[in-house]
């Protein structure tokens, strides 16, 4: 589970230097109209970006939006979407995490206080605050995280079945807690805080994820912290 320079405000864009679409390098119609309204949303915010300013960057009417999207909720939905996916799939492409929950909390637990910041964290902010005002807006971003929701909760109660995730833990608090910590970064992300050290950090998720094994586990390490070493 961006850019932006404060909790409620996307970056913006000086106007000397407009953002544009290239036409050439956008293959359909609908992936032009979501690289422009990912442009223009991170410029002017859910508010302040209107569907006209979207088609005009994309080259096209507002009647290809239309045809396309019910309106700015669907396209920031579908802005999101193409900022973000890729990073949460490279993750899975690039360990093999082969049905180990722990594994994959523990990679992405790191990976938090290392990644560059992606124009999709801007936005997903973005979204979180319009999402205060419009319910169009959070009934879609709802559907987003939920999305993701059942992708970790599947592969949590499959580690259940193996023997990897203590069956006592609620699969329901870990994705949520692993949502709240990514979402958390977020909003770090956006005031500037300077994140911990990556080793010290590393040690810590290590720590949080170990406590969801099995005490008899053997991936626990003899260090772990959950055992008492009097045992």
């Amino acid at each position: 589970m961006g850019t932006a320079t404060s909790a409620v405000s996307p970056a913006v864009t000086p106007a000397a230097t407009p953002l544009t679409v290239d036409s050439s390098a956008v293959d359909t119609t609908t992936e032009r109209l979501v690289a422009a309204a990912a442009q223009v949303f991170g410029e002017k915010g859910y508010d302040g970006a209107g569907v006209a300013e979207i088609a005009r960057r994309a080259g096209l009417t507002t009647g290809a939006i239309y045809s396309r999207f019910s309106g700015k909720a669907e396209l920031l939905a579908a802005a999101i979407r193409s900022c973000t996916e890729d990073e949460f799939d490279q993750l899975f492409a690039d360990h093999a995490f082969d049905g180990r929950a722990t594994d994959l909390l523990r990679t992405v637990g790191s990976h938090l206080v290392t990644r560059r910041p992606q124009p999709g964290h801007a936005l997903l902010l973005e979204a979180f605050v319009a999402a205060r005002r419009d319910e169009e807006v959070a009934r879609l971003l709802r559907g987003h995280l939920a999305e993701r929701a059942a992708r970790l909760a599947g592969l949590v109660d499959a580690s259940k079945v193996d023997g990897v995730v203590d069956p006592e833990v609620d699969t329901r608090a870990i994705v949520h807690l692993a949502h709240a910590v990514g979402l958390g970064f977020l909003i770090f992300e956006a005031l500037g805080v300077a994140s911990p050290d990556p080793r010290a950090w590393e040690d810590l998720v290590g720590r949080v994820v170990a406590s969801v094994t099995p005490p008899d586990h053997p991936s626990r390490e003899p260090n772990d912290p959950t055992e008492d070493p009097n045992d």
